[in-house]
């Protein structure tokens, strides 16, 4: 169960259920933001499901310098804070460096350290800082037994609110795999577990400067996940993956979203024998 200051910080009800943090990768434009939040509330609510809306104001790490990277700082922003007035949904984004975030808390609810970034001691203490919950993507390149050091680093700021969040490991070149045995380890260190479902069949850099992806392998890999037992997971979606301006190999088109968050919420909580 997630713990009871979601309900003080987020303003969310049903914690008993999973969390579903979902949206676009990056803010493509306003069109496809409010498109994707609207659909994603509906189902969410239907399914009595928490919902926290995540989608990037720039993409800082990308293969090819040539990539997409946002429609700019401000505006992005700025399409965030008009969602979430419109749909009084909370809003989940990442940071890339010390500067922006400031500017980022006084949007987002929760603030995300992106995997690339989750051993920047200087960024994890300034996110601490802030107050907001804080999400540490464990890095493809570090066990899940190092990030109760990343905790630890905004733990020391006074900030318990913190989630860990699973992406897959590197696993020789472009290619990701996800040892389920690492939700199991974080746990044990007392925060939140969630499952990013669509990171974890991304091939890196796979071709030409792009990475893709296996999206074939998301409901698989949340259900394996959701049997193991995570308190949430991180599902990137859009209305068409194909269109998309970042990640289009491996978001989940939204018409496939509520099949799989019903065979999520189905064995989220269901009982097994450990």
């Amino acid at each position: 169960m997630l713990p009871e200051y979601f309900l003080k910080d987020l303003k969310l009800k049903n914690l008993k259920n999973p969390l579903i943090i979902s949206g676009p990768c990056v803010v493509e434009n306003r069109s496809v933001v409010f498109k994707t939040c609207e659909r994603i509330k509906e189902i969410t609510m239907r399914l009595k499901l928490p919902f926290v809306f995540k989608s990037s104001y720039e993409k800082a790490n990308r293969t090819s310098g040539e990539s997409f990277r946002g429609i700019g700082f401000d505006k992005a922003l700025k399409v965030l804070e008009d969602v979430k007035k419109e749909f009084e949904v909370p809003i989940l984004t990442d940071v890339h460096a010390e500067l922006e975030i400031g500017f980022v808390a006084e949007v987002a609810d929760i603030i995300q350290i992106p995997a690339f970034l989750c051993r920047q001691t200087d960024l994890l203490e300034s996110a601490g800082e802030t107050g907001k919950i804080i999400n540490l993507k464990k890095g493809q390149f570090v066990s899940p037994y190092d990030m109760k050091y990343q905790a630890e680093k905004v733990l020391y700021t006074g900030n318990k609110k913190i989630l860990l969040t699973e992406r897959g490991s590197t696993f020789g070149y472009n290619n990701l795999i996800v040892d389920m045995r690492s939700l199991v380890i974080m746990r044990k260190f007392g925060y939140p577990v969630i499952f990013d479902a669509t990171h974890s069949v991304q091939m890196p850099s796979m071709d030409s400067g792009v990475s893709g992806g296996e999206p074939e392998f998301i409901a698989p890999l949340a259900r394996a996940a959701a049997a193991v037992g995570v308190d949430g997971f991180f599902i990137e979606s859009h209305p068409n993956p194909r269109n998309a301006l970042s990640d289009s190999s491996n978001m989940l088109k939204l018409d496939k979203l509520e099949p799989l968050l019903r065979d999520l919420k189905f064995l989220h909580n269901k009982e097994f024998e450990s």
